[in-house]
């Protein structure tokens, strides 16, 4: 089983070697592709992909949209299109792997072939502080799971394809890879494996495409009618009721009032 790792980068030229480097010194015995795809980063990023050159696969491609999510959306597919691995590990340019996760990641997908999803628990860094990312493995039926981040995501191949390739997903601009992963292998088909072992370092900034949606913001109601509406498409999609009538109409309701840029 071949892996390759997707990094998506724009401007993280003060993680990006920690990223790199955390992919490069994995206990692995398997061989793995490493594969960095960037916005054209204009800080030093270029720096530190100069270093590596003789250990990774650059990819660089402009941004299509004024929406990050939709960007990072852009570079995975760019990705998956160059890449040779049928087990994706995404990665984001501010995160890194501990050393044991691909060992570890690949051996439940060999003792779990019909597995498409592995989520890994995640140490969350906020400044110089570490916090354990508590994950809800229960999913109430009147609200989205919590949402496991991008890294903390790894996926085969031809099922990753399958949910980027649906044409509804171009309609939101707002909802991140790792919503849409979440929702469809969680909530639809249900065919993943939440690991209790941390594997994976998140940083949460307040640049990032998670960090910059404040709460209760207008940003974050649109983003919540969004994922109602993805969500909702997704459950019928696929045969299922969806239940979450009183969040959705007040989410709708409140986002009347709300001017549309």
């Amino acid at each position: 089983m071949k892996s390759s790792i997707l990094i998506t980068s724009y401007n993280k030229g003060k993680y990006i070697d920690q990223c790199i480097s955390s992919c490069i010194n994995q206990d692995i015995a398997e061989d793995i592709e490493i594969l960095v795809l960037d916005n054209y980063s204009e800080d030093t990023s270029n720096e530190v992909f100069n270093k590596y050159r003789d250990n990774i696969k650059i990819f660089k491609k402009k941004r299509v949209s004024i929406h990050p999510a939709l960007n990072q959306i852009d570079l995975i597919k760019e990705g998956l299109s160059i890449s040779n691995g049928n087990l994706i590990y995404l990665l984001d340019g501010d995160d890194f792997f501990l050393k044991n996760k691909l060992h570890n990641v690949n051996n439940i997908f060999k003792k779990n072939p019909n597995i498409k999803v592995v989520f890994d628990t995640s140490l969350k860094k906020r400044e110089n502080k570490f916090y354990t990312y508590k994950i809800k493995e229960k999913i109430n039926k009147n609200i989205w799971p919590t949402i496991i981040n991008t890294s903390s995501i790894t996926i085969k191949k031809e099922f990753i394809l399958e949910i980027l390739n649906k044409k509804l997903l171009d309609n939101f601009s707002l909802l991140e890879i790792d919503f849409r992963i979440n929702v469809y292998s969680r909530n639809i088909k249900k065919n993943f494996i939440i690991t209790k072992d941390t594997y994976t370092v998140y940083r949460q900034l307040n640049d990032s495409i998670m960090g910059n949606t404040k709460k209760y913001s207008s940003k974050w109601w649109k983003k919540r009618k969004q994922a109602h509406e993805f969500m909702k498409i997704m459950y019928l999609n696929n045969g299922l009721k969806y239940h979450n009538k009183f969040d959705f109409i007040l989410t709708n309701f409140i986002n009347k009032f709300i001017k549309t840029k």
